[in-house]
């Protein structure tokens, strides 16, 4: 049994949850969410809190039961507060700036990057070398986040490149010049 699909969702106000023929949906103050559920899973919403349970004991119905629990939660989090990513740029003259709905990028290559803005996603450059990704959906939030950090992966050495803020690049030693062997 799911120890984590087992504890309830709680529901604040102002978020309502419907689930109807295997579409599970979350509405709140900064938008509406929806995800498909598959299985042998059901979801009870019970006064201020969402319960989801088995409907039967299938093989796999366990890992979904806390799966879906989690997506359950991550959503309604994502309409009453939304997610957010910051990522910090580092590196000798590179910047963004937010151009339109693209992200304009000059970080060492010898033309600069534009990256669109996905529907849904809100880029934002509060500061030349930092980046915020918002908005309420976590995975479209955190994979946009990832596509922009693999423009410049962080490399070891000097430490440059695009890396979430809270990330941290251990440090390589370089080269220290020796003549080798003979």
């Amino acid at each position: 049994m799911s120890r984590i699909g087992k504890l309830p969702v709680a529901l604040p106000a102002g978020v309502t949850v419907t689930f109807e023929n295997g579409l599970l949906t979350v509405k709140g103050a900064k938008g509406t969410l929806t995800q498909t559920i598959v299985g042998d899973i059901n979801i009870k919403v019970e006064g201020a809190e969402a319960i989801v349970e088995k409907t039967s004991d299938a093989v796999g119905t366990n890992a979904k039961h806390g799966l879906y629990r989690a997506l359950l939660h991550n959503m309604v989090v994502g309409v009453t507060q939304g997610y957010t990513k910051t990522l910090k740029v580092n590196g000798v003259g590179w910047k963004v700036a937010k151009q339109g709905n693209k992200l304009v990028m000059n970080v060492g290559y010898s033309h600069p990057i534009e990256f669109v803005e996905p529907a849904g996603v809100t880029l934002a450059c509060p500061t030349p070398n930092e980046i915020t990704v918002t908005g309420i959906d976590k995975v479209l939030v955190g994979q946009t986040a990832a596509d922009i950090r693999t423009i410049r992966i962080p490399e070891p050495y000097h430490g440059y490149g695009i890396a979430y803020s809270d990330e941290v690049i251990e440090r390589k030693e370089g080269k220290t010049g020796g003549k080798g062997k003979k």
